[in-house]
Protein backbone atom coordinates (compact mmCIF):
# COMPACT_ATOMS: atom_id res chain seq x y z
CA UNK A 1 0.00 0.00 0.00
CA UNK A 2 1.46 3.33 -1.10
CA UNK A 3 1.37 5.97 1.65
CA UNK A 4 0.45 9.45 0.38
CA UNK A 5 0.33 12.88 2.03
CA UNK A 6 -1.47 15.89 0.52
CA UNK A 7 -0.21 19.43 1.09
CA UNK A 8 -2.38 22.36 -0.03
CA UNK A 9 -3.67 25.47 1.72
CA UNK A 10 -7.17 25.06 0.27
CA UNK A 11 -9.35 22.55 2.18
CA UNK A 12 -11.58 21.89 -0.82
CA UNK A 13 -8.54 20.91 -2.90
CA UNK A 14 -7.27 18.55 -0.22
CA UNK A 15 -10.71 16.96 0.16
CA UNK A 16 -11.09 16.57 -3.59
CA UNK A 17 -7.69 14.96 -3.98
CA UNK A 18 -8.25 12.65 -1.03
CA UNK A 19 -11.59 11.44 -2.37
CA UNK A 20 -10.22 10.95 -5.86
CA UNK A 21 -7.04 9.14 -4.85
CA UNK A 22 -8.35 6.95 -2.04
CA UNK A 23 -10.67 5.32 -4.58
CA UNK A 24 -7.55 3.54 -5.79
CA UNK A 25 -6.99 0.35 -3.76
CA UNK A 26 -3.21 0.74 -3.90
CA UNK A 27 -3.11 4.16 -2.23
CA UNK A 28 -3.87 5.31 1.29
CA UNK A 29 -3.84 9.00 2.21
CA UNK A 30 -2.10 9.05 5.58
CA UNK A 31 -2.51 12.75 6.24
CA UNK A 32 -2.76 16.34 5.06
CA UNK A 33 -1.07 19.68 5.69
CA UNK A 34 -2.18 23.24 4.95
CA UNK A 35 1.19 25.01 4.92
CA UNK A 36 4.85 24.41 4.22
CA UNK A 37 5.82 24.43 7.88
CA UNK A 38 3.03 22.00 8.78
CA UNK A 39 4.07 19.76 5.90
CA UNK A 40 7.59 19.43 7.29
CA UNK A 41 6.29 18.41 10.71
CA UNK A 42 3.63 16.03 9.36
CA UNK A 43 6.05 14.36 6.94
CA UNK A 44 8.30 13.51 9.88
CA UNK A 45 5.39 12.07 11.81
CA UNK A 46 3.58 10.21 9.01
CA UNK A 47 6.56 9.04 6.93
CA UNK A 48 4.71 9.09 3.57
CA UNK A 49 6.12 7.45 0.46
CA UNK A 50 4.88 10.26 -1.80
CA UNK A 51 3.87 13.84 -1.03
CA UNK A 52 1.68 15.97 -3.30
CA UNK A 53 2.98 19.49 -2.65
CA UNK A 54 1.27 22.75 -3.50
CA UNK A 55 3.74 25.43 -4.57
CA UNK A 56 2.52 28.70 -3.08
CA UNK A 57 1.24 28.59 0.49
CA UNK A 58 1.50 30.65 3.66
CA UNK A 59 4.03 29.77 6.37
CA UNK A 60 6.66 28.26 4.11
CA UNK A 61 6.21 27.71 0.36
CA UNK A 62 6.29 24.35 -1.36
CA UNK A 63 9.87 24.64 -2.57
CA UNK A 64 11.22 25.41 0.89
CA UNK A 65 9.11 22.63 2.42
CA UNK A 66 10.33 20.15 -0.21
CA UNK A 67 13.96 20.93 0.53
CA UNK A 68 13.45 20.63 4.30
CA UNK A 69 11.45 17.41 4.08
CA UNK A 70 13.97 15.68 1.83
CA UNK A 71 16.86 16.78 4.04
CA UNK A 72 15.25 14.82 6.88
CA UNK A 73 13.61 12.06 4.86
CA UNK A 74 15.34 11.56 1.49
CA UNK A 75 13.42 8.34 0.82
CA UNK A 76 10.15 10.27 0.39
CA UNK A 77 9.20 11.48 -3.08
CA UNK A 78 7.70 14.93 -3.56
CA UNK A 79 5.51 15.81 -6.53
CA UNK A 80 4.73 19.50 -6.93
CA UNK A 81 1.07 19.91 -7.90
CA UNK A 82 0.33 23.51 -8.83
CA UNK A 83 -1.33 25.91 -11.24
CA UNK A 84 1.97 27.73 -11.88
CA UNK A 85 4.47 26.74 -14.56
CA UNK A 86 7.00 29.56 -14.84
CA UNK A 87 10.58 28.60 -15.60
CA UNK A 88 11.70 29.96 -12.25
CA UNK A 89 9.15 27.91 -10.29
CA UNK A 90 9.99 24.72 -12.18
CA UNK A 91 13.74 25.08 -11.78
CA UNK A 92 13.49 25.96 -8.09
CA UNK A 93 11.32 22.89 -7.43
CA UNK A 94 13.64 20.56 -9.32
CA UNK A 95 16.69 22.00 -7.57
CA UNK A 96 14.96 21.45 -4.21
CA UNK A 97 14.71 17.74 -5.05
CA UNK A 98 11.13 17.38 -6.30
CA UNK A 99 10.59 14.11 -8.17
CA UNK A 100 7.85 15.62 -10.29
CA UNK A 101 6.05 18.78 -11.36
CA UNK A 102 2.41 18.46 -12.38
CA UNK A 103 -0.31 20.98 -13.08
CA UNK A 104 -3.68 20.85 -11.33
CA UNK A 105 -5.47 20.19 -14.59
CA UNK A 106 -3.79 16.77 -14.73
CA UNK A 107 -6.31 13.93 -15.18
CA UNK A 108 -6.94 11.42 -12.39
CA UNK A 109 -5.39 8.61 -14.43
CA UNK A 110 -2.24 10.61 -15.14
CA UNK A 111 -1.97 11.74 -11.52
CA UNK A 112 -2.25 8.16 -10.24
CA UNK A 113 0.33 6.97 -12.75
CA UNK A 114 2.66 9.80 -11.74
CA UNK A 115 2.35 8.93 -8.04
CA UNK A 116 3.24 5.31 -8.71
CA UNK A 117 6.12 6.27 -11.00
CA UNK A 118 7.51 8.75 -8.46
CA UNK A 119 7.35 6.10 -5.72
CA UNK A 120 9.64 3.98 -7.92
CA UNK A 121 12.17 6.79 -8.17
CA UNK A 122 11.15 8.06 -11.60
CA UNK A 123 10.78 11.72 -12.58
CA UNK A 124 7.30 12.82 -13.62
CA UNK A 125 6.50 16.05 -15.47
CA UNK A 126 3.41 17.50 -17.11
CA UNK A 127 3.95 17.66 -20.90
CA UNK A 128 4.02 21.48 -20.93
CA UNK A 129 6.53 21.51 -18.06
CA UNK A 130 8.76 19.00 -19.84
CA UNK A 131 8.64 21.18 -22.96
CA UNK A 132 9.68 24.28 -20.99
CA UNK A 133 12.59 22.44 -19.41
CA UNK A 134 13.82 21.07 -22.73
CA UNK A 135 13.55 24.52 -24.33
CA UNK A 136 15.47 26.03 -21.44
CA UNK A 137 18.21 23.41 -21.69
CA UNK A 138 18.57 23.98 -25.42
CA UNK A 139 18.81 27.75 -25.03
CA UNK A 140 22.28 29.25 -25.58
CA UNK A 141 24.33 29.16 -22.40
CA UNK A 142 24.95 32.68 -21.13
CA UNK A 143 28.01 33.81 -19.28
CA UNK A 144 27.71 34.09 -15.53
CA UNK A 145 27.53 37.56 -14.05
CA UNK A 146 30.57 38.71 -12.14
CA UNK A 147 30.04 39.49 -8.44
CA UNK A 148 30.13 43.23 -9.20
CA UNK A 149 27.71 42.90 -12.12
CA UNK A 150 25.30 40.93 -9.96
CA UNK A 151 25.66 43.54 -7.22
CA UNK A 152 24.87 46.38 -9.64
CA UNK A 153 21.90 44.51 -11.09
CA UNK A 154 20.52 43.71 -7.64
CA UNK A 155 20.49 47.45 -6.88
CA UNK A 156 18.75 48.08 -10.20
CA UNK A 157 16.13 45.55 -9.09
CA UNK A 158 15.62 47.61 -5.93
CA UNK A 159 14.83 50.67 -8.04
CA UNK A 160 18.05 52.65 -7.65
CA UNK A 161 19.23 54.97 -10.41
CA UNK A 162 22.71 54.70 -11.90
CA UNK A 163 23.81 57.66 -9.83
CA UNK A 164 22.46 56.14 -6.62
CA UNK A 165 24.11 52.81 -7.42
CA UNK A 166 27.43 54.57 -7.98
CA UNK A 167 27.21 56.27 -4.58
CA UNK A 168 26.22 53.02 -2.84
CA UNK A 169 29.15 51.12 -4.35
CA UNK A 170 31.63 54.03 -4.35
CA UNK A 171 32.11 53.89 -8.12
CA UNK A 172 31.41 56.42 -10.86
CA UNK A 173 28.13 56.54 -12.75
CA UNK A 174 30.09 55.78 -15.93
CA UNK A 175 31.41 52.59 -14.35
CA UNK A 176 27.86 51.62 -13.40
CA UNK A 177 26.78 52.08 -17.00
CA UNK A 178 29.73 49.97 -18.18
CA UNK A 179 28.74 47.12 -15.84
CA UNK A 180 25.13 47.32 -17.04
CA UNK A 181 26.17 47.20 -20.69
CA UNK A 182 28.15 44.04 -19.98
CA UNK A 183 25.13 42.57 -18.17
CA UNK A 184 22.88 43.41 -21.14
CA UNK A 185 25.30 41.64 -23.47
CA UNK A 186 25.56 38.53 -21.33
CA UNK A 187 21.79 38.24 -20.89
CA UNK A 188 20.89 39.19 -24.45
CA UNK A 189 18.65 42.10 -23.42
CA UNK A 190 18.57 45.82 -24.16
CA UNK A 191 17.18 47.50 -21.05
CA UNK A 192 17.29 47.47 -17.25
CA UNK A 193 13.87 45.94 -16.70
CA UNK A 194 14.51 43.06 -19.08
CA UNK A 195 17.90 42.48 -17.45
CA UNK A 196 16.36 42.14 -14.00
CA UNK A 197 13.52 39.93 -15.22
CA UNK A 198 15.85 37.64 -17.19
CA UNK A 199 18.38 37.39 -14.36
CA UNK A 200 15.63 36.43 -11.89
CA UNK A 201 14.19 33.87 -14.31
CA UNK A 202 17.61 32.26 -14.75
CA UNK A 203 18.37 32.22 -11.05
CA UNK A 204 21.21 34.74 -11.35
CA UNK A 205 19.54 37.05 -8.84
CA UNK A 206 17.64 36.25 -5.66
CA UNK A 207 14.25 37.92 -5.44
Amino acid sequence: MLRLMIVDDHPVVREGLRGMLEADPGITVVGEAASGDEAVVRAGELRPDVILMDLRMPDGDGVSATSRILANRPESRVIVLTTYETDQDIVRAVEAGAAGYLLKDTSRADLLAAIVSASRGETVLSPSVATRLVTRMRAPVTESLSPREAEVLSLVARGLTNGEIGKALFISETTVKTHLLRVFGKLGVSDRTAAVTTALDRGLLIR
